[in-house]
This record gives structure tokens, sequence and C-alpha cells, in this order.
């Protein structure tokens, strides 16, 4: 099965040049002349970044998935290839829905029509891993049902390995390959890709994230029904709303836009400093709007978490570029250890004023943060900066949020609307209210420790206390270790008799 995969994924290399972009990297140049020479037949009219792209499309929707991830790596590709990758769209074809009927049915035990007074056929969504379709439980509740397409983990183990493979090579071959952590790259994408495939686990997810918003205004999150879950099928509630990327009819419907777009940023740095847990998948796709402008959360195989720490360290940075204390973002991350300790402050500090400073007092619309990453990527490699695999979908989940509020708002000040979440959420962590809070969270330990801190003190004071030695005890000690000396001695001399006998033998061989 893997090696007629292998097969399939070499054809589509060579149909689309993949080859030729390999062989560019090849510093004489001669073995890309040589192939020109012998592939003189071959036509490869479109750009290369283009090429990539069909390729990954072609090789189905795991390498489409890993194109988009590969779409946020700056550090790791060249501007065009990037570009293009961004554009990666995961539309696949829906499977029957017999299959879809046969999957239900041997995942909840009963038929569909037991199980829903009315289930559609016509999927009305389809993705890399499962389809979608709508229905209605007997007390007349309208749900969604997802269903995972069968034989997609196979297909799923054998790619990931693949790329584990591909990783590797680039981690060997590579100078900078080992500092950029491919192979981690690809093992975090697994890792998510694995639990996609659980859907039990997504729905958690689902419910965990809709308890952090179930009294927001900005965010709705959709009611998981658990009796009809399993780990091929999760049935959640229907939502009700238009796609955010249907601008215009968002404001037909008379929602404010530019509000809509500074309630999306609040709602992300809410997810990731208050909760430390994030929807990671912001894709339009997975976003809509109601007719009252509240958000709705689709889709959730794919969650961040970060831990207190990571919070701290993404505050502290985030704080000191709006307050362009670029020294303090130098100084972080070398106390972090993502650069070598040697490293000189002021000329890290240098480095990362060059590429921030442009970037303060303009608009959304004015500002490329697509070329701002490459620079920074640029400035890291300078100085030897370790990329942080456990933060990859962090940073593609912020440029999802940077593309939403482009497409919602140009004007949007994405500074100007997170500096006040921050600095709040600093406060919080920091001051006297952060000191109560550890105060009452502690509290529940410390009753339960306070009543044995008597009994505690008792028992360590007598442990310090001379005893008198028990002369049997030690009698019996001593007898059982010379016991077990001899018998190791013994042990030893027929070892080393089997061992002489083998090398004998041995020698009469030779």
């Amino acid at each position: 099965m893997r090696f007629f995969r292998l097969l399939k994924i070499f054809a589509v290399s060579f149909r689309f040049g993949l080859d030729q972009m390999l062989l560019e990297v090849e510093p004489s140049g001669r073995l890309l002349a040589i192939s020109r020479v012998f592939l003189f037949w071959r036509r490869l009219k479109e750009p290369r970044a283009v090429r990539l792209r069909k390729a990954l499309e072609a090789l189905g929707p795991i390498f489409v998935k890993f194109g988009q991830v590969l779409s946020t790596r700056r550090d790791l590709l060249p501007t065009d290839i990037a570009d293009e990758l961004a554009h990666l769209q995961d539309r696949v074809p829906p499977f029957p829905s017999a299959q879809a009927i046969d999957e239900i049915e041997l995942a909840l035990g009963k038929p569909v029509g037991e199980l829903f007074a009315e289930f559609s056929a016509t999927p009305v969504a389809s993705a890399s891993v499962a389809q979608v379709h709508f229905a209605r439980l007997a007390d007349g509740t309208q749900v969604a049902v997802k269903v995972l397409r069968p034989g997609i983990r196979n297909i799923i183990w054998n790619d990931l390995a693949l790329l584990d493979t591909a990783a590797m090579l680039v981690e060997s071959v590579w100078k900078e390959g080992r500092r950029l952590k491919p192979r981690e790259v690809v093992a975090e994408f697994a890792k998510h890709l694995r639990d996609e495939l659980d859907l039990m686990r997504e729905a958690a997810n689902c419910s965990q994230l809709r308890r952090n918003f179930l009294r927001s205004d900005l965010l709705a999150v959709p009611e998981v029904y658990w009796d009809y879950c399993a780990t091929q099928v999760m049935t959640m509630q229907r939502m009700y709303g238009v796609p955010i990327s249907r601008a215009d009819a968002l404001r037909a419907q008379g929602v404010d836009i530019p509000m809509l777009a500074r309630a999306g940023v609040e709602i992300f740095f809410t997810q990731v400093f208050r909760d430390g847990f994030f929807h990671a998948d912001m894709h339009p796709g997975n976003i809509f709007v109601s007719n009252t402008g509240q958000y709705i959360a689709l889709d959730f195989g794919i969650m961040g978490t970060l831990t207190d720490v990571d919070k701290n360290y993404l505050a502290t940075n985030f704080l000191a570029f709006f307050q362009r204390d670029y020294r303090r973002v130098a100084q972080a991350h070398i106390d972090a250890g993502w650069v070598p300790k040697d490293t000189r402050v002021d000329e890290f500090e240098s480095a990362i004023r060059t590429v921030c400073e442009p970037i303060f007092d303009k608009p959304l619309k004015e500002i490329s943060f697509g070329k701002t990453l490459l620079r920074l990527f640029q400035v890291s490699r300078r100085f030897n900066v370790e990329i942080q695999p456990q933060l990859v979908l962090l940073q593609k989940t912020l440029l999802n949020i940077e593309g939403l509020g482009r497409d919602l708002d140009p004007e949007l000040d994405l500074w100007k609307t997170a500096k006040p979440f921050l600095e709040r959420w600093i406060g919080e962590q920091i001051g006297l209210p952060a000191m109560l809070n550890q105060l009452a969270f502690e509290a529940p330990n410390w009753a339960r420790m306070l009543p044995e801190l008597p009994r505690l003190m008792h028992h360590a004071l007598t442990a310090q206390m001379p005893v008198q030695p028990d002369l049997n005890l030690i009698r019996r000690t001593g007898r059982e270790q010379r016991r077990q000396s001899r018998l190791l001695t013994l042990i030893a001399i027929l070892l080393a008799a089997v061992l002489g006998l083998e090398a004998a033998r041995l020698l009469q061989l030779l």
C-alpha cells in the first residue's frame, strides 16, 4: 500500500516538475542542466509555486492540509511559495451517502430511522476527513451530524509516514533544517490530525469551548448531544448564520462590520490569554455570523493549548511590541532560551527595531504582515533563533485572524484593539487581584494541611532523634548479603565457562 502511494507521489512530482525545484537548490547547477537536457520534451510553463500547489492538491487532502500549515512557515519557504500555498482550499468531493449511513449505524448501533426523526442524505459540507449531514431528533431538535470518511485512517497513517521521511531528509541535507525542526513540525501536525480522527475528542473540544463562552455575547458554540456521538460520529446543535466571508450579506442584515472585526480580535485574545485554549482552524469556512452579529464557531478538530509559561511569554512580548520596547523583546527571547545565551542584546534589539518600527501607526490595510513575518524570520535565522513547534498553531491562527480582519475592515487597527485587553490581562496576573486569586485557589489545600501540621512536626522531630540499633536485624542483613554474594559469584563463574566454551568453538570454526 505504502509502496504504491510512494509511486503516485513520484509520478505527481514528476508531472508538476517538483524535481526541478529540488535541483535548483544544488549550488553548482550541473544537475539541473543535465536534467533539462534529458527532459527537453517536458514543458513547465507555470511558475514553480503554482505547480507545487497543484501537486499538493493532486496528492489529496492530507498534503493539502500540510501545505496550509507550511504556508505559515515563512522561515522555511521562499515568499512566492508561501503566498501560493496560502491559497490552498480544502474542498473535497463528498463520499456516497449510503456509506455515511452505514458508518452512523455501525457507530451508534441503531438504524438511522430509529436514531433520527429525519435525516438528510445529501451532505451539506465535505472536508478532508469528514462530511456533515443535517438531521432532526425525536424531540424536534435540529442537529448536524458529522461522519468520518471510511478508510481515512489508513490513508493518513501512510501519508504521515512519508511526510516524516521527507522532513528527516530536509533535516539531514539542509544546513538550517535542524534549527527549523521540520520533524517536530510534522509530529505536531500528525498529533492534531490524529485528534481530528477521534470525533469524541472533537465533541469534548466543542463542549469545553462552549463552556468557556457560555455567557458571552461575542461567540456562540453549538451544544453537543452525547447520546449520538462516537469515535466516528459527532452530533451537535445545528447553527444558523452567514459565512463570515460574505460581508455584503452581513451588511444587508445590518451587522456592524467594524465592530464585528474588533470582536474577532477580542475573541481570539480571550481564548489565548484567558483560557489557554483556542480554536486553531479559523478560516472563513469555519466561522459564521448570526443575524445579531454574534460569531458562530464550527469544526473543533484542531484546538490549540498554551501553558501559563507560554501565555506569560506571549503577553510580555506583545506588550513590549505595542510599547516599542524592543530591548524587552530581545531579552525575553534570550531568557526563554530561544536564542544562544551569548547573543548581544543590543544587536538583537536593533534588528527587531528595524523590522517592527515601520509597521506602527498604520491601519491594517497598509501593513503587510506577510512581509513583516518574513523579515522577522530572516532576523531569527541570523541570530539562530530556535522555532518553537508548540507555537506553530498559534502562528497559523494569527495569520487567519489577520485575513479575517482585512476582509471585514481594512481600517482595523489591530494594535489598538488588542493592547487594552493585554494590559488588563497582565494586571490580573501580577497585581493584588492576582495574589488574592492565588490565595483563593490554594485555600482548599491549606485547609486540608493545617490540621496535619502538628502531627507532621512531631514525625519530623522524632525522625531526628537517635534510636537504639536492632542487633538481630543487623545480623540477619549481614547473613543475607553474604548469601547473595556467594550466589552472584557462582553465576559469574558459570557465565565465564559458557563464554569460554563458545569462544573455543568459534576458534575451531575459523
